[in-house]
């Protein structure tokens, strides 16, 4: 028993250090960063790492927005504004092991081929390519202007794989049912279940979709490395190459290390040079001004879900696609009257069709005031993600961008069968009619089947009816190239479901000319919801009051940071004992 006491006493004191010394360093870092001034020297090269995996767009909550994490789109904004920054030469990028995927790619080179044409330089070093991530790895590099490849690496660049898991089997081994019905034919994510391989519908649509990713991906390289479509298809589809075979393919332009490279760019900046992370560029401030039109920047990630998506975890980020979240910001910002339209950036699998449609409505009611919204598609903007850009003025997407999927499916595992295996049997006393027990672990009979069935098929007749209506087209018209079929970007423009072929930048330049802001004009790029700063994440992390914090920062530099941080930890306590949380925080123990 004394064992126990003494090894509970010393968890217990271990604890209390690990949140003291964690909240000491977290308030170190705050106030580094307070007083810390973005680096600006004269004679710059910015560098971009692309191993890094980075969220499509910036966090909005968790510490990952305390630390102001940019996303993807950040990136490109920032891009762009170094295309007139006169303190940046030129870029120097780090190339991906495995790849960044493939729309990601088209879109960045796309970027790049603008900031070149700024009369800046781009140099790129890649430490190998596994080949496992497909061409994405050489794809956002091949449009350097020079590429280095780090000696005794291999270059692989393989084609376009999709791979499905099949569990039907597994089912019929433990008793597992599925009872997944899919609008149509096309919808393939329950094959997965019902299924042990491709079914015709699912293998046509794939290896349609892999055709159109590695064409795209191909006809890009090739022009940016001077080669033939058709040599650089036989060249990369022979294997894997050595680094001198890729330097004598023309893949690559040099070979050296790291190091190597890096002071190679540095030398052609100029005397002086400083490598600068794009992550920690601040560009130039703007000149543009909100009377003269604000482009609202509203931005969805990931699975679409119904209500607001909040989290009280800080070491994550809510939901990026809540509807409530997205819904609300789309009509804020159609209420400014300084907002003459609307982005909506829209990076998504799909999700919930109600909280697809309540995203849907915000857009119809942004446009009843006059608000014009484009949607810009990101690497993915498929069945919710594609709901929810049906009803757009106009739609961009990159030709790489996996889009459509306009279907539906639902239904349930009766998982009876898997328990009665194991001894446990289950007994059923239901009131309120036929379908009061549908989804209890028992199959659906014959009535409930049906009923599900029909449910469905409304789901998919509203989606397609939208999706008409959005795209001028019929029923009939959509219909046909629906049916729960992905599409690429490039696919998807041929058959009336995109506008344009673009990433964010051209829905930026699209959303300016159907906002009739002046060509001349640099329009106001104002993010929904409001992108908070570093200090308002600390407030919502952990209770503290902006004013407070600033505060505290300023006495940082009058008293001393163990002052300041010293009166923080009390403000914080007297928070967490007026919220019921004291407890959790342990004695303050405070060293002189």
């Amino acid at each position: 028993m004394r064992t126990f006491f003494l090894s509970m006493a010393g968890a217990f004191v271990a604890m209390i250090l690990f949140v003291i010394l964690g909240f000491f360093m977290l308030m170190g870092l705050i106030f580094s960063a307070a007083s810390a001034k973005p680096p600006s020297p004269d004679n710059v090269v910015l560098s971009l790492d692309l191993n890094y995996a980075i969220p499509d767009q910036a966090p909005l909550g968790g510490f990952a927005a305390f630390a102001n994490t940019p996303g993807f789109t950040d990136i490109l904004l920032r891009l762009k504004a170094a295309e007139t920054d006169d303190a940046i030469k030129g870029i120097y990028l780090r190339g991906s092991f495995s790849g960044i995927g493939t729309s990601r790619a088209e879109e960045l080179r796309t970027a790049f081929e603008s900031f070149k044409g700024s009369g800046k330089f781009i140099v790129a070093h890649t430490q190998g390519m596994f080949g496992y991530g497909g061409p994405s790895a050489y794809h956002s590099i091949s449009s350097a202007e020079e590429i280095w490849m780090q000696p005794g690496a291999d270059f692989a660049i393989n084609g376009v794989t999709f791979e499905t898991e099949f569990v039907k089997g597994l089912f019929e081994k433990i008793g597992l049912t599925p009872q997944i019905y899919a609008f149509y034919e096309y919808k393939n994510a329950p094959n997965s279940y019902n299924e042990t391989a491709f079914t015709e519908p699912h293998r046509e649509a794939l290896t349609s979709l892999a055709t159109s990713l590695w064409d795209t991906a191909l006809t890009d390289m090739a022009a940016d490395r001077g080669l033939k479509v058709a040599d650089l298809k036989a060249l990369l589809e022979s294997g894997p190459q050595t680094a001198e075979e890729a330097l004598e393919a023309k893949l690559v332009d040099k070979l050296g290390w790291p190091e190597d490279a890096e002071d190679a760019v540095l030398e052609r900046a100029g005397e002086d040079a400083e490598l600068v992370d794009l992550f920690a560029y601040t560009p130039p401030p703007s000149k543009a001004k909100a009377k003269d039109g604000i482009i609202a920047i509203v931005g969805g990630e990931g699975a679409v879900v119904t209500g607001g998506g909040d989290s009280d975890s800080p070491f994550g980020d809510a939901p990026g696609f809540a509807s409530d979240t997205i819904a609300r910001a789309i009509l804020d910002a159609a209420e400014d009257e300084d907002v003459k339209a609307i982005v909506f950036r829209v990076d998504s699998p799909g999700g919930s069709p109600t909280a697809s449609d309540q995203i849907w409505r915000a857009v119809e009611r942004a446009q009843e005031k006059g608000k014009p919204v484009v949607v810009s598609m990101g690497s993915l903007a498929a069945s919710g993600g594609y709901y929810v850009s049906a009803g757009a003025d106009a739609i961009i997407a990159n030709k790489a961008t996996i889009t459509g999927s306009i279907g539906i499916f639902g239904g349930k595992f009766a998982v009876d069968g898997t328990f009665n295996k194991i001894g446990i049997t289950f007994d059923t006393v239901s009131v309120g009619g036929e379908f009061a027990n549908a989804y209890g672990v028992a199959p659906f009979n014959q009535a409930q089947e049906a009923e599900v069935r029909e449910q469905l098929k409304r789901g998919y007749d509203r989606f397609v009816g939208l999706v008409a209506e959005g795209r001028g087209k019929t029923f009939e018209q959509v219909h046909e190239i629906a049916r729960g079929r992905v599409w690429s970007g490039a696919q998807a423009k041929d058959n009336g479901l995109v506008d344009e072929i673009g990433g964010f930048m051209t829905a930026v330049a699209k959303a300016k000319e159907l906002g009739k802001i002046d060509a001349d004009v640099e329009p106001m790029l104002v993010f929904y919801p409001h992108r908070k700063s570093g200090f308002e994440a600390l407030e919502d992390l952990f209770g503290v009051s902006t004013e407070t914090v600033r505060a505290a920062a300023v006495l940082s530099a009058l008293a001393g940071d163990d002052r300041t941080q010293a009166l923080i930890e009390e403000l914080k306590v007297a928070d967490a004992i007026n919220s019921g949380e004291a407890l959790a925080m342990g004695p303050r123990i405070r060293e002189r």
